[in-house]
């Protein structure tokens, strides 16, 4: 995690109306920029990784914050109103032009996926429903765009 990538998330960080939005924001889109990272087929050091995503994630919460905590958040159905929320699709399209908008429903089933091998339960409830929703609504886009046969 370099210094500019700090920079903007915690930029669009500001953008929150008050301390919890911004903090939920601030948690989503550090979230999303950690699973983007794992698209790599590189060796990955998760130790040193995670080292420095939780030394950003104190510097900028506090005590009681890590990548571990984050990645819990996500998969919850407290985060459905920051994914849901036009006003942040927009701050992260904006500060976070490296992780594309169309890959987070990808990169929240890939977080839910590891939750459910840990755990051993099913994926469901509303963040597997709205990934389900966001996927339907690419596809739809998708055959829309399509040249007709």
């Amino acid at each position: 995690m370099n210094k500019a990538i700090q920079d903007k998330l915690l930029a669009l960080m500001r953008e929150g109306r008050d301390r919890t939005e911004s903090t939920d924001w601030f948690r989503v889109a550090l979230g999303l920029f950690y699973l983007a990272a794992l698209m790599t087929e590189e060796a990955i050091d998760f130790k040193r990784v995670d080292r420095e995503f939780n030394r950003f994630i104190y510097h900028t919460l506090g005590k009681g914050h890590t990548i571990t905590s984050v990645l819990q958040y996500m998969s919850g159905a407290k985060v459905m109103p920051t994914v849901e929320s036009a006003r942040f699709m927009d701050a992260f399209r904006r500060h976070c032009p490296e992780v594309p908008a169309a890959s987070i429903p990808f990169l929240l089933e890939l977080n839910l996926g590891v939750a459910k091998n840990i755990s051993g339960l099913e994926a469901s409830g509303p963040m597997a429903d709205w990934i389900a929703r966001s996927k339907a609504e690419v596809q739809a886009e998708v055959q829309a765009a399509a040249p007709g046969d």
